[in-house]
């Protein structure tokens, strides 16, 4: 009797805490992994205001960390913005789980042009395009006076211990591709070894390979010549700086990227995960994003809604070619990367 009038009180004090919340119930929890510098803060923050919920998100520097973090065990996230090839692979790899279209009304919103190009999702099964755009080459002017708008700008020897390049063997080695007419799919192992002599002459005027800090580097004046993303690095720069600073792609082409948004195989919040993908292809956030990035918008109806004109257009994407899944043939690039790595 003793043992019973215990846990009776213990039961009753248990409903009296929980009576102090109101009632209300646990808020739902999103896990997201995205790029770093993706997104405004506040569009995430106005998402967990209009469904009730908290986000929890994390970011990755690399489509190769990004899965080597989730092939590893780290599978809590609901939400992950892969690149075209790493859609592909995680589609063979059955890491993706099918989306629901009738979830995703804003499918609607998005540009014929862009969703032609998804040779490696075709009818959007497992992803969602988020942007669509190239790496290229970020200029100071005021240092580097006249040049011309081309991956030779590398060879510049008065530039030296000044520039940079991705840390990133698909983006490397595809610019030296690009630059030598060849294409950044290419797995052809003549032109992949005169691609790796095209970067071992770059790398006599390389500080070194970045692509977590490179835009914070060119922001404080270390660099003055950064490959990689307009918005990395515009976003570090005040309005002085911006005023020296110009991004181009190069003459001779580059590598386009399609990051993507898809829910992770076994997903414990596939309904809320629906919900924010739909979310951010609405085109009046779609447009807060892609004004904050200055990139292309992928989403037709938030064209008209830009607060900020992007720093390139799509016309200027016609030149670059989209990186794709390249099968057991990756092994030519991680072994060529290796090489220039270890400086061999």
């Amino acid at each position: 009797m003793k043992k019973t009038a215990i846990a009776l009180a213990l039961s009753m004090a248990i409903l009296a805490l929980a009576g102090c919340g109101g009632g209300k119930a646990e808020k739902k929890v999103l896990y997201i992994y995205n790029w770093t510098y993706y997104i405004p803060d506040d569009v995430v923050e106005d998402f967990e205001k209009e469904f009730n919920c908290e986000v929890v998100y994390d970011v990755f520097s690399s489509n190769e960390d990004m899965f080597a973090k989730i092939k590893a065990g780290g599978s809590g996230y609901d939400v992950v913005f892969p690149g075209a090839d790493f859609v592909s692979i995680m589609i063979k790899e059955g890491m993706l789980e099918p989306l629901d279209p009738k979830k995703i009304p804003n499918l609607k919103n998005l540009d014929p042009a862009v969703t032609s190009r998804m040779s490696f999702d075709p009818g959007n099964k497992y992803s969602v395009p988020y942007f669509m755009g190239a790496t290229g080459i970020v200029v100071n002017k005021k240092i580097a006076g006249n040049f011309e708008r081309s991956w030779n700008i590398y060879e510049r020897r008065d530039l030296k211990n000044k520039m940079t390049l991705l840390d990133d063997p698909r983006e490397t080695i595809g610019a030296a591709l690009k630059y030598l007419g060849y294409s950044v799919n290419s797995v052809n192992p003549d032109e992949l070894a005169k691609a790796e002599a095209q970067i071992k002459k770059w790398l006599e005027n390389v500080l070194r390979f970045d692509s977590e800090s490179f835009g914070k580097g060119y922001a404080t004046g270390e660099y003055a010549v950064v490959h990689g993303w307009a918005e990395n690095v515009f976003l570090e720069l005040d309005d002085a700086l911006k005023a020296d600073a110009e991004f181009f792609i190069a003459k001779e082409g580059g590598v386009a990227y399609m990051d993507c948004m898809a829910i992770l195989k076994g997903a414990k919040n596939r309904d809320l995960a629906h919900a924010f993908i739909n979310y951010i292809q609405r085109d009046d956030i779609y447009a807060r994003i892609a004004s904050y990035l200055a990139l292309p918008s992928v989403n037709v109806p938030a064209r008209a809604k830009l607060t900020e004109k992007p720093n390139y257009t799509e016309a200027d994407l016609a030149r670059c070619e989209l990186k794709l899944d390249i099968g057991d043939s990756i092994t030519l690039y991680s072994d060529l990367w290796k090489r220039l790595r270890l400086g061999d």
